[in-house]
């Protein structure tokens, strides 16, 4: 009878962990870098990626690198086909296994988008939220000031956007093109932009690119209040110049992407899946405190 009592708490333990099932896993996180940075530098995707693991203990993050070293993802964030990109993005996460059971993801910059062009192109392992970090995704109609060290390049890259942006040679080789949305040439970009206008349904509407989209559980959008380097900053909450002009801005909501409805961000709108949030700082500048406090609830 003594034994029978002493088992009784034992047994009740066990029931109730039946009953609670296992300890809820932390959703793994995958972050792509911005133009000009690489998945590891330690000032920069390095030091996100140790910040997370800190404040979450326990939590599985990739840090996307494209090529075989740091050096090789620095140059592909300039000159490698985002569509290839995004195809290699693609197959690592598919064969990934700490991602199968779903991801949260967080792009900054131009990883923004790219990290959309995923959620919408490829929905398994699924994406869960989406964090755009001063992502553009109306595009860029200008490069205002470069990333790091980059001035001499930007200076290149400005001068072949100039030149031609929407020529095939220039699409297919210069990342930063593939994303230039010229408001006084919305024709010439609709049809030769190989990748922005093709993820943002600008030549048809693609259904599954919706659907996917729609999935998400939270799409977060962060903008830089004194961003000087993305022009126009509004793209980063998907908002753009009007059309035929380069001076006047419009949100989102007034965009014909919206009131068309052709990504279902109007829908997502409505159900509270948009979140807008708004940061002091230049592009990509923000604190420690700033990041707990706005960005890893969502995580």
């Amino acid at each position: 009878m003594a034994a029978l009592r002493a088992a009784v708490p034992v047994l009740a333990l066990a029931l109730l962990g039946l009953c609670l099932g296992p300890a809820a896993a932390v959703t793994p996180l995958v972050i792509w870098h911005g133009m000009g940075d690489s998945c590891c530098n330690p000032v920069s995707m390095g030091y996100i990626q140790k910040l997370v693991e800190k404040k979450i203990p326990g939590i599985y993050v990739l840090s996307l690198k494209i090529g075989s070293n740091m050096i090789q993802d620095v140059e592909n964030s300039f000159f490698m086909n985002v569509n290839d990109q995004v195809r290699e993005v693609c197959s690592q996460l598919a064969t990934d296994p700490h991602l199968q059971g779903g991801y949260n993801a967080m792009g900054f910059s131009q990883g923004g988008q790219f990290l959309r062009a995923v959620a919408q192109r490829c929905p398994v392992p699924p994406m869960l939220n989406l964090i755009s970090i001063g992502g553009q995704h109306q595009g860029v109609y200008g490069f205002p000031r470069c990333p790091g060290e980059s001035s001499h390049l930007c200076d290149w890259i400005r001068k072949t956007l100039d030149l031609g942006a929407y020529t095939k040679a220039v699409q297919e080789h210069l990342v930063q093109a593939e994303y230039w949305h010229d408001p006084l040439k919305e024709e010439d970009y609709r049809k030769n932009s190989i990748f922005l206008a093709d993820i943002n349904q600008e030549r048809g509407i693609n259904e599954t690119y919706k659907k996917n989209l729609m999935a998400l559980k939270k799409f977060v959008m962060v903008k830089f209040l004194n961003d000087t380097m993305v022009d126009p900053p509004i793209s980063e909450w998907f908002g753009f110049y009007k059309s035929g002009q380069a001076k006047e801005t419009i949100p989102l909501q007034e965009t014909s992407l919206y009131k068309e409805d052709r990504l279902g961000l109007q829908e997502m709108d409505k159900a509270g899946k948009l979140v807008f949030l708004g940061v002091k700082g230049d592009h990509l500048h923000f604190s420690e405190e700033w990041f707990d406090s706005s960005i890893l609830p969502f995580l």
